[in-house]
């Protein structure tokens, strides 16, 4: 078949090919198409321009209208910080029971709060502050360096286990694995552990367990197992457990040890913001049964 041909019905030239006694034909692309193309690229040219766009060596080019969004972001956020000066300023300066008993700076401090912890917090904490296995509760009685305001916004501030320079630090060896104590010996602990919290066991097993307690743990958890806040050493006799207190969970923490981590939030949270999860989570705790 000739290129040449054209279709009787519709006058268009053929390309010459046929499948079937089915004719393609050489159909122009329509002009409303090329249209479109032509302005998306003329448009596509312009923003080049006005805009960033192009990555160079070291920067980018800025474009003529010179619009950066980092810039638009950080007028916002001082546009917010100056909107709220007048309740922020008094959280940073009023003390935290202070904080507690106004219901206004109360209201101010869960509604941003809320969004803080669920930003930075929560995805290990959980949004309930309650936490989960390996993820200590926020909102108990049980506080591995302490509860107190100060105290959580020093905790926040340096992180435990973590890259900075005053950073808490907290682990427990692998009695086990490092080989100071054998199976039997870890199993009389784990006896006399759960004793401290009312767990029933033999009185002779519990008397060795006590025996191998107080050479090998009391120095961190304390003589009777009530942990020690100044070496983030949680409390063994009370009901709350960060990995589990169940026989299979102790024995894997005492076997193969533990060492917890959080960052330091002092490059991401201001000294306000962290004082106003600490008074957030202090309301938390009041509103949770102990």
């Amino acid at each position: 078949m000739s290129v040449k041909d054209r279709d009787p019905l519709t006058g268009h030239q053929t390309t010459g090919h046929e499948w079937n006694g089915i004719t393609e034909l050489n159909t122009r692309v329509p002009r409303v198409v090329w249209f479109f193309i032509i302005v998306t690229h003329l448009f596509a040219l312009l923003m080049w321009i006005l805009l960033p766009a192009w990555p160079l060596v070291t920067t980018y080019t800025k474009g003529l209208l010179g619009v950066d969004q980092r810039n638009v972001v950080k007028q916002d956020i001082e546009l917010a910080n100056i909107a709220r000066a007048d309740w922020a300023d008094r959280i940073a300066t009023l003390p935290a029971d202070d904080i507690l008993k106004d219901p206004e700076l109360m209201a101010r401090v869960t509604g941003t709060a809320h969004q803080i912890f669920g930003d930075n917090c929560a995805g290990c904490h959980g949004t309930d502050a309650a936490g989960g296995p390996a993820f200590p509760s926020l909102v108990d009685t049980a506080w591995l360096w302490g509860g107190d305001t100060e105290t959580v916004m020093e905790t926040l501030r340096v992180g435990i286990n973590s890259t900075h320079p005053d950073t808490r630090y907290a682990q427990m060896l692998a009695f086990g694995r490092d080989g100071i104590l054998p199976r039997d010996d870890i199993r009389l602990v784990i006896d006399y552990v759960q004793s401290l919290s009312g767990t029933a066991a033999p009185a002779d097993r519990i008397a060795a367990g006590g025996e191998i307690f107080a050479n090998n743990c009391a120095a961190c958890h304390g003589e009777n197992g009530h942990g020690d806040t100044d070496l983030g050493a949680p409390d063994l006799s009370d009901a709350f457990w960060i990995y589990g207190g169940d026989d299979k969970t102790l024995f894997e923490t005492i076997w193969g040890g533990r060492q917890g981590w959080m960052p330091s939030w002092e490059g991401r949270l201001s000294l306000t913001e962290r004082k106003i999860l600490a008074v957030y989570l202090q309301h938390l705790g009041q509103e949770v049964p102990q």
